[in-house]
C-alpha cells in the first residue's frame, strides 16, 4: 500500500519519523532525537537535481552519520555508468518534470540477486539542511536518496553506523571485493606486495579504498577506522628524472585535512617540474590530497580492492586483468546437528556441505563464500565485542573455504579431507565473504565451506567466477560413505563457578540456570553407550563441594534457551556428591544438548573440568586450524556545519 499527501508519495513502510532514524539508540546518532525535520528536495533548495552537470560536484560528502564505508562505495558508481544505472534505474521522473510523484526506486545486490527498494524523497534535515550524506553540490540529491534507500533495506539509518567498505561495494555492484593488509605480510607467490603489483590497468579500472586502524599521534585527520577513496594513481618524474608514484586520495568529509609532503604547499612538489605540480594541484578538489606510494603504505593499514564489473556483469580479475566470463552460484546452509561440522579440527568436519566444481579447461578461477548475516547495529556490536573474547564476533561466524582436486573414479571422502587442500582461504575469519583465487587445471574439485565452530547455524552463497567453463553442483554423500565405524572423541572444558554469578546451585534453587552452560552435540547413535561425561572439581580434599550435573535437550535456539526448575533434564548425575569427580555414561539420540555442571549449594566458588567423550562415526581428521582476527568496521564521523 502507498500513502499520498498533496499528490506526492509517502512511504508507509519507512515513515519520516524516529522509527526510520533509530533502531536501539546505541550510537551517537541518538543525540538527534527530536531535532530532525523531514523535507523534500524542493523544500531544501530551488531547482533540485539528481546529478549536477559537473560530475566532480556529484561526489558524496559525509554528514553526521558514520557511514563513510557506504560513501566510498558510492564513489565507485561514478566511475561506472553501467553500475550506476543498475543501482539507480534511469528514466525516473524528478522534480519539475511531469509525472514526478516523490517516489524513487533503487536496486541493491543481496545474497545472490538484485532487490528493489522504493522510497519517498523526504530527507532528514536540521536547520533545513540534510544532516546526513549529500553531494558536494547542494543542489544534487542522488547520494542522499541512495543512502535513504540503503537505510530502509537495513531497517534504519542507525544501522548504517559503521561497516565494511567491501560489503557496500558488493551490495552496489554484485561483484567481489578483497581486503589487503598493508601492515602484514600479504604477498603473492613471487613474494611481492599485492597492492604494489597491481597493473596500471587495474589501478585505473578497479575501485580502491583505504583506512587506518589507529589514529597516529599528531595525525587526527586520518581518523581511526575512517574509510577514504583512492581516486587516481599517477606516475610522475622529478626534475632529476626519478619516477614517483602519486596517489590521489579523497576524504568523504569533503575538506582538506591532510598533513604530508604532498599537501598544497608541501615540500614534495618542489621535486617536480612546475608544470606537473600545477596540473596535479589544479585537479585537486575539496577533500582530496596527494601522497606518494611510500607515504601511503606507511600511513594506511588496509586497502579494499573491488573487482571491475563490465556491462555483461563479468568481473575483471584484479590479478591478471582477464575477464571472468563464466559464473556459477549455489546457496547452502549449515544446519546444527546435521551439516554444521565446524572446522577441520573437528571429527564432524566431513558433515559440512560439499560441492563439486568441474573445470572443463584450465584457467583462472575466483571462488567466494558469502554468509547471510543478520543485520545489527555495528556500532553496538563493536561495544559488545570489547566485552567478549577478542576472537569472537557478535553477528558473523568465522568462515573459510577449502578446495581439493579429486579423482572422482577413486574418490574417498576421508582420505581427501585428511590431505592438504590445493587452495583455501587460509584461516577462518569473521568476514561476511571470503575469497579464494587460484589457477586450476582441468578436472574435478571438492569445495567445502565451513564455520570455525561446530554446530554454528547459518546460510551462505557459494560463487565461482572463471575464465574457463565450469560447473558447480552439490555433493550427495551416501550413507555408506558417512558411516565408517565408530570411534571415541574426547573434549575437555575448563570452567568455574563464580560466587554471585555462575554458582547457581542444584535444581532445588531458582538460580540453577545461572550455572555454566556447556554445549554438547551428539551426531551418532550406533546403539548402546555413545556419551560419557566426567566432572572433576579442582578443590583440596578438605574443602570439596557436593557436585553433579544435568544434561538438557536444546529446544529452539541454544543461546535463547532458559533453564528453570520446570525444565526437565534428559540425563542427570545426582545426587550431588562430595567427591573429586563424578561421571555418567549414557545413550543419547543425535541432537543438541546443554550440560549444566553445578554444586549442590549456590554461591560455592570453585574451578572444574568437564570431560566429554562422544561416539563418532569416523576417525578425527588430523588438522590444527587457527582462528583469524575479528574485523573492524569503518565508522568515523564528521560533524557538518549546519
Amino acid at each position: 500500500m502507498t500513502a499520498e499527501k498533496d499528490g506526492l508519495f509517502e512511504d508507509p513502510s519507512f515513515s519520516a519519523d524516529d522509527s526510520a532514524l533509530f533502531s536501539d539508540y546505541t550510537t551517537p546518532l541518538s543525540r538527534l532525537t527530536g531535532k530532525v525535520t523531514w523535507l523534500r528536495p524542493e523544500q531544501i533548495c530551488k531547482s533540485p537535481l539528481l546529478f549536477p552537470d559537473d560530475y566532480t560536484e556529484a561526489y558524496p560528502k559525509q554528514g553526521i552519520l558514520g557511514d563513510c564505508w557506504l560513501l566510498c562505495a558510492c564513489t565507485m558508481l561514478l566511475k561506472n555508468r553501467y553500475l550506476l544505472d543498475q543501482v539507480m534505474p534511469p528514466g525516473q521522473c524528478v522534480w519539475g518534470q511531469r509525472g514526478y510523484t516523490g517516489q524513487f526506486r533503487f536496486q541493491f545486490w543481496r545474497n545472490g540477486h538484485w532487490t528493489e527498494v522504493q522510497i519517498d524523497d523526504r530527507l532528514p534535515c536540521i536547520n533545513n539542511t540534510p544532516c546526513f550524506s549529500r553531494c558536494h553540490s547542494p543542489m544534487a540529491f542522488w547520494v542522499a536518496l541512495l543512502e535513504k534507500a540503503y537505510a530502509k533495506l537495513h531497517g534504519s539509518y542507525e544501522h548504517l553506523w559503521a561497516g565494511q567498505v567491501c560489503e557496500a561495494v558488493v551490495d552496489l555492484s554484485g561483484g567481489v571485493a578483497e581486503r589487503w593488509s598493508l601492515t602484514k605480510s600479504v604477498n603473492t607467490p613471487g613474494g611481492k606486495s599485492l597492492f604494489s603489483e597491481l597493473s596500471q590497468e587495474m589501478r585505473k579500472q578497479s575501485y580502491i579504498s583505504c583506512c587506518v586502524h589507529e589514529t597516529p599521534i599528531g595525525s587526527p585527520e586520518q581518523g581511526q577506522f575512517h574509510a577514504l577513496s583512492v581516486m587516481e594513481w599517477k606516475t610522475v618524474k622529478t626534475s632529476a628524472g626519478a619516477e614517483v608514484q602519486l596517489l590521489q586520495i579523497r576524504n568523504p568529509w569533503g575538506r582538506r585535512c591532510w598533513k604530508g609532503a604532498w599537501t598544497e604547499k608541501g615540500a614534495g612538489w618542489t621535486l617536480l617540474d612546475p608544470s606537473w605540480s600545477a596540473d596535479l594541484l589544479g585537479r585537486t578538489k575539496d577533500g582530496e590530497f596527494w601522497v606518494d606510494e611510500m607515504e601511503f603504505q606507511q600511513k594506511f593499514d588496509e586497502v579494499t580492492v573491488g573487482y571491475p564489473v563490465n556491462e555483461d556483469h563479468h568481473l575483471q580479475s584484479i590479478y591478471t586483468g582477464s575477464f571472468l566470463t563464466h559464473t556459477q552460484q549455489l546457496s547452502g546452509s549449515w544446519v546444527r546437528g546435521h551439516s554444521a561440522g565446524g572446522c577441520r579440527n573437528n571429527s564432524t568436519y566431513s558433515s559440512n556441505p560439499k560441492f563439486w566444481l568441474k573445470v572443463k579447461e584450465g584457467g583462472e578461477v575466483l571462488m567466494s563464500l558469502l554468509q547471510h548475516g543478520p543485520w545489527r547495529s555495528m556500532y553496538n556490536s563493536q561495544k559488545e565485542q570489547s566485552l567478549r573474547n577478542a576472537h569472537q564476533h557478535p553477528y558473523y561466524q568465522a568462515i573459510a573455504l577449502h578446495v581439493w582436486k579429486v579423482d572422482k573414479k577413486r574418490f574417498n571422502l576421508m582420505r581427501t579431507l585428511n590431505s592438504t587442500p590445493c587452495a583455501s582461504s587460509c584461516t577462518h575469519t569473521y568476514e561476511r565473504e571470503v575469497v579464494v583465487h587460484a589457477h586450476l587445471s582441468a578436472g574435478f574439485y571438492l569445495l567445502v565451506p565451513s564455520t570455525f565452530l561446530q554446530g554454528a547455524h547459518g546460510h551462505f552463497l557459494l560463487r565461482v567466477h572463471s575464465t574457463c567453463p565450469t560447473y558447480l553442483s552439490a555433493v550427495k554423500v551416501s550413507a555408506q560413505q558417512e558411516s565408517v565405524g565408530g570411534e571415541w572423541e574426547m573434549t575437555s572444558v575448563r570452567g568455574c563457578w563464580t560466587v554471585g554469578s555462575t554458582a547457581g546451585g542444584g535444581r532445588n534453587f531458582p538460580s540453577h540456570g545461572q550455572n555454566p552452560h556447556v554445549p554438547l552435540v551428539v551426531t551418532y547413535d550406533p546403539g548402546g553407550t555413545n556419551v560419557s561425561l566426567t566432572l572433576r572439581q579442582h578443590s583440596p580434599e578438605n574443602t570439596l563441594h557436593a557436585i553433579g550435573f544435568h544434561i538438557y535437550k536444546v529446544i529452539g535456539e541454544a543461546d535463547c534457551m532458559v533453564i528453570s526448575g520446570t525444565v526437565c533434564p534428559v540425563v542427570s548425575c545426582v545426587p550431588h556428591s562430595h567427591s573429586q569427580e563424578v561421571s555418567v555414561q549414557c545413550r543419547l539420540p543425535p541432537a543438541d544438548y546443554i550440560v549444566l555442571p553445578s554444586t549442590y549449594q549456590p554461591d560455592c566458588g570453585a574451578e572444574y573440568t568437564l570431560t566429554i567423550m562422544r561416539k563418532i562415526p569416523r576417525k578425527a581428521i588430523s588438522c590444527q586450524e587457527s582462528l583469524g582476527q575479528a574485523i573492524q568496521e569503518t565508522s568515523h564521523v564528521s560533524v557538518m556545519g549546519l
